[in-house]
């Protein structure tokens, strides 16, 4: 019996249908700590996030004629008590930082996401703050502001105070 993604460990993870169809189907994770895997065949698996977690999905598809999906979502994983936004692909949800389609875009945030690496942070730990404003910014037609060190040390200052 082959498993469905309804048999992945339920609990408090967040899970994401992630396939890959050469040249026609790419959903994957671009950065993000899965807390869990399951493998349903060579195409697809789903992976789980736990609670607090923060992941980037991306979703391409194309046809006959060129690309016709091309998204990105950065996405926190929920508690099960939680409020959430729903996501295609994504059980049940999650709290959603930044959702951008069409490729411009998405190329501008996966150079971000790219800067902030070779910064030498990891997209994980950066203030959802800063991907709610990158959101905001390109849906706007602006340009985001970058990611730095003294910001992310600000970021850290605050998240310590508040616990």
């Amino acid at each position: 019996m082959t498993p469905s993604p309804q048999s992945t460990p339920g609990g408090d993870l967040t899970t994401v249908e992630l396939i890959w169809i050469e040249k026609r189907i790419e959903h994957r994770i671009r950065f993000g700590r899965p807390a869990h895997e399951t493998i349903i065949d060579k195409r697809r698996r789903v992976v789980g996030f736990a609670p607090g977690s923060v992941f980037a999905f991306v979703r391409w598809a194309a046809n006959d004629f060129g690309t016709v999906v091309s998204r990105i979502d950065i996405v926190r994983a929920v508690l099960p008590a939680e409020a959430f936004q729903t996501v295609p692909y994504i059980r049940p949800g999650g709290e959603i930082l930044l959702k951008i389609a069409g490729w411009d875009k998405v190329e501008r945030v996966l150079q971000l996401i790219d800067a902030i690496e070779a910064s030498g942070l990891d997209p994980v730990e950066v203030a959802p703050d800063h991907w709610r404003q990158t959101h905001n910014r390109l849906v706007a037609g602006g340009t985001p502001r970058a990611y730095s060190l003294e910001q992310h040390r600000a970021y850290l200052l605050r998240k310590r105070a508040a616990s």
